[in-house]
């Protein structure tokens, strides 16, 4: 399973967009431990949306949209 997902800090309200290849809830859980560099110092984070995809490919780039300007706009627009 392949997922892109949304979340954001309960410290600031800031938004982080990843991917993932393993379960989300797991990898939420692994944010919030600390083990991932840029989300450490933002945590306590929850998950605001997330989407599952058939292959990597799919997914990974749908996560470099959201990263855009035009994907942030469409996030806030639809997801959050």
């Amino acid at each position: 399973m392949f997922s892109t997902y949304i979340l954001q800090s309960d410290l600031d309200g800031g938004y982080y967009y990843g991917y993932t290849e393993q379960d989300v809830a797991s990898r939420l859980l692994e944010h919030n431990e600390g083990k991932s560099p840029y989300t450490k110092k933002f945590r306590p984070w929850k998950i605001v949306w997330y989407a599952s995809f058939v292959t990597k490919k799919q997914a990974q780039d749908f996560e470099k949209y959201l990263k855009t300007p035009s994907g942030h706009a469409f996030s806030r627009k639809r997801f959050l």
